[in-house]
């Protein structure tokens, strides 16, 4: 990222309800880190990736692997995103299943060290527990670096004055993270050591031979060789 490349948010939004409360969480938390960038002096954006309109495009690329249209489109936004925030309706204590689907068709190196709000709402705060039992660790498997403060909003807490507070202290994570531009400088430090897909749609994936560093130590095991002693 350069001085003159603006800072770019996107939101996923798994909400399948008009209007929904899913989006509309979402929705607070990224207008909040804008602001809180632009007061900053940093130049940035938000767009929004709504699935339920491409459920259907989901559904087949789980089943294809084949990525096409509007879901190849959602995937090339989220691997130039410098911050994320996803939001997710919850149903019988778990993360929605086209939340999930969407999810199984990135890429494992997509959005590795990419700072991300995670969120979730649901009918009952019997689910409050979801998002850091499920969404968290689902992120930490795909190495992105999830904010330390987690939202979750059943009906009663949309008036709270402490969820508000909660909301803008998520939204200034995320908004520091991104803006000290860290997905940048850990993926560049170490994405050799990660493990990578061929041709993938990470966007320092390898697409040709040529582009493969057989030099790594990864590599190196691949090959057969041997990787340098611990030190």
């Amino acid at each position: 990222m350069t001085s003159t490349d603006p800072i770019r948010l996107v939101v996923v939004s798994a909400g399948v309800s008009e209007p929904s409360s899913t989006r509309m969480l979402a929705d607070r938390v990224a207008g909040k880190a804008l602001e809180v960038l632009r007061r900053g002096g940093s130049d940035a954006t938000a767009s929004v990736i709504e699935l339920a309109p491409v459920a259907g495009d989901i559904a087949r690329a789980v089943v294809s692997g084949h990525l096409d249209g509007p879901v190849q489109e959602a995937v090339d936004r989220i691997a130039a995103a410098d911050g994320l925030v996803v939001s997710t309706p919850v149903y019988k204590a778990g993360v929605s299943g086209l939340f999930k689907s969407f999810v199984d068709v990135l890429d494992d190196d997509l959005v590795i060290a990419t700072p991300v709000v995670l969120a979730a709402t649901a009918g009952s705060e019997r689910h409050a527990m979801v998002v850091d039992d499920q969404l968290r660790p689902l992120f930490a498997f795909l190495r992105a670096l999830p904010v330390p403060t987690s939202l979750f909003a059943a009906p009663g807490d949309w008036a709270s004055p402490a969820f508000t507070r909660r909301i803008d202290r998520a939204a200034a994570e995320l908004a520091h993270l991104v803006d000290a531009g860290v997905r940048t400088t850990i993926a560049d430090a170490g994405w050799d050591g990660y493990q990578h897909r061929f041709a993938g749609n990470a966007t320092r994936a390898q697409q040709s031979v040529e582009d493969v560093d057989f030099d790594t130590d990864l590599m190196r095991l691949a090959t057969g060789g041997t990787a340098p002693p611990a030190r």
